[in-house]
């Protein structure tokens, strides 16, 4: 397996995040109010699972590989976008997060902000998994060695062994069947 397989098979599980994150939007912009609960799983799902452990390694084992390589114009542009592209996506979570904060305070005025935060998120994930998935991942694996791809995945695994894949895959699954499969 390519290292970056590891990162699609990652957007997969952010994908169906981002799925039921569309359906809770949804119902909050029919008048329900939000599920604070559910809203505490996407902030704890974005920040652990999309931040740290995806993007953790993005940016702490592929990244700053690849800033080592001769790559062409097009994927040094890429790579800036996709930095700052983890910056917004942690500016929003934590937009999110006072937001759904005010709403506990009783601040009935912060739910039109939850419900934009959300779909500023699922905005912008779709287009951010596909710019890595279909531009940029596998034509930098072309700039490795077999042994450095190696390597690479070896790193990707290590990044991750202390880490909770199952955790939020159940989280996931859980949320999807409490949906009872409407999304």
């Amino acid at each position: 397996m390519l290292p970056v397989g590891l990162l699609m098979i990652e957007h997969r599980l952010i994908e169906r995040m981002i799925k039921l994150m569309r359906t809770e939007t949804s119902k909050i912009n029919n008048g329900e109010d939000p599920k604070v609960q559910f809203l505490h799983a996407v902030t704890d799902f974005i920040k652990t699972y999309a931040d740290q452990c995806h993007h953790g390694k993005e940016e702490n084992i592929l990244f700053k590989s690849l800033v080592k390589k001769p790559l062409s114009e097009k994927h040094k542009q890429i790579l800036n976008e996709l930095a700052e592209e983890h910056i917004f996506a942690r500016k929003k979570t934590r937009g999110l997060e006072e937001a759904i904060k005010k709403y506990l305070q009783g601040e009935s005025s912060a739910i039109p902000k939850i419900s934009q935060f959300m779909h500023e998120l699922t905005e912008f994930y779709p287009q951010h998994i596909e710019k890595e998935d279909k531009q940029f991942f596998l034509p930098c694996m072309d700039y490795y060695s077999k042994s450095e791809l190696d390597t690479l995945l070896n790193d990707f695994m290590a990044f991750d062994k202390d880490l909770v894949h199952e955790k939020y895959k159940e989280i996931v699954y859980s949320w999807e069947a409490d949906q009872g499969d409407t999304i």
